[in-house]
């Protein structure tokens, strides 16, 4: 336990979300056990007994996360409710207590996984593992931080910005990470033997994870090798995936993808309709902001634009199409692959971004990284506007 502690503690300091020394991890092994000592724990002990729990994060987060999420927090009564596909989907809002007051955050916990202590930081919990409060930690950061930009075009455009958004909006832009000058180079293809397609997919996901292109547990990757499709398992850390990589057969002969990622189907259609081998899923930042504005009014699809848009939408070259996970009749496997023909980039509304590449991951990887800083910059010259 002492070890998963201090692991993920690393992780959250690396990955931008808390900073050094912030992180405040507890495990229940044969006894409670703390990453470190904190005045804190005294009162987080507590949330132990009144919830079925085996592990607990608090911190607060770094920025430019602080200031967006305590902004919103401060809004929200008694919940924030961001659009993003993944938080409707897992998260469905993020409640906010009132204090850092164990009544008060068992509260907001029996609700949800985690919850926001305006002024003090966000609080998650797990059943099984700290990964899992890392998990919901990381998802309230990324759907807090997309629920701000959005909501400022959007607050903008109808003039009711306030000085305060303004301020935070300002703020955060001055404190955005820099995105990398160039993708790195990856493992050249074709690949010819599954150890080589397992760590081509291995490196692909770690490293873009490394380069801020999307946080570890928001996208899915896949290789077609010869009439299998090798693919990242439902719910892995794509920059821990040695192990978590399931063989699917194209022709549905085994029942491996059953722990495969959710969007297993979308996947296969992707590289059966297309002739290309490599398909990475992510979610970048700006890349779902900007999926997610629009500003066509009226529109009678306004409140069903994540299942479906009756408009042609595009960011530069690349479509922006509806589309939900599974197989339904607006599933992902239906709305994505069709808006790839003759191209190697769809945008998905709230839901991020699939690129391809013929032989391995290189261009895959370009493009996230290419239409990111597109992303970034059109978002950008939308609110100077």
């Amino acid at each position: 336990m002492r070890e998963l502690l201090d692991k993920y503690s690393r992780k959250l300091v690396r990955a931008g979300l808390a900073d050094e020394g912030a992180p405040l991890l507890g495990g229940l092994d044969v006894d409670l056990l703390w990453n470190r000592p904190d005045p804190a724990c005294r009162e987080l002990e507590r949330l132990f007994d009144g919830l079925a729990i085996n592990s607990l994060l608090f911190a607060r987060p770094a920025e430019p996360y602080r200031s967006l999420i305590d902004y919103l927090a401060l809004q929200a009564d008694p919940a924030i409710r961001p659009d993003d596909s993944e938080t409707r989907t897992f998260m469905h809002e993020v409640p906010v207590a009132k204090a850092f007051d164990a009544g008060e955050m068992i509260a907001a916990l029996k609700r949800r996984k985690s919850a926001i202590i305006p002024g003090r930081g966000v609080v998650a919990w797990g059943t099984v593992s700290p990964e899992q409060a890392f998990v919901s930690f990381s998802s309230v950061c990324f759907a807090c931080f997309v629920k701000f930009f959005h909501d400022y075009l959007s607050d903008s455009r109808a003039g009711r910005l306030s000085e305060e958004e303004r301020r935070v909006f300002r703020h955060a832009v001055t404190l955005l990470a820099p995105l990398p000058e160039a993708p790195p180079r990856l493992m050249t293809g074709p690949f010819a033997s599954e150890d080589q397609v397992r760590s081509a997919i291995s490196e692909a996901g770690r490293l873009t994870v490394e380069h801020g292109l999307v946080d570890s547990f928001f996208g899915n990757i896949s290789y077609r090798l010869g009439e299998t499709l090798y693919i990242s398992q439902t719910g892995s850390s794509l920059d821990e995936l040695e192990g978590s990589i399931d063989p699917c057969p194209l022709d549905g002969s085994s029942c491996a993808a059953i722990t495969a990622s959710s969007e297993f189907v979308a996947h296969r259609e992707l590289v059966l309709c297309t002739g290309m081998n490599a398909v990475l899923h992510g979610h970048p930042k700006f890349a779902v902001v900007v999926s997610m504005d629009c500003d066509r009014e009226p529109c009678e699809a306004r409140e069903e634009c994540h299942i479906r848009c009756p408009e042609e939408r595009f960011i530069g070259p690349v479509p922006i199409v509806s589309g939900e996970v599974g197989t339904g009749r607006y599933g992902l496997c239906r709305t994505v692959p069709p808006a790839m023909e003759g191209r190697q980039a769809v945008m998905v509304y709230g839901h991020g971004l699939f690129t391809m590449g013929g032989d391995d991951f290189n261009d895959a990887l370009a493009r996230v990284l290419a239409v990111e800083r597109l992303c970034r910059k059109e978002y950008l010259r939308r609110a100077a506007g």
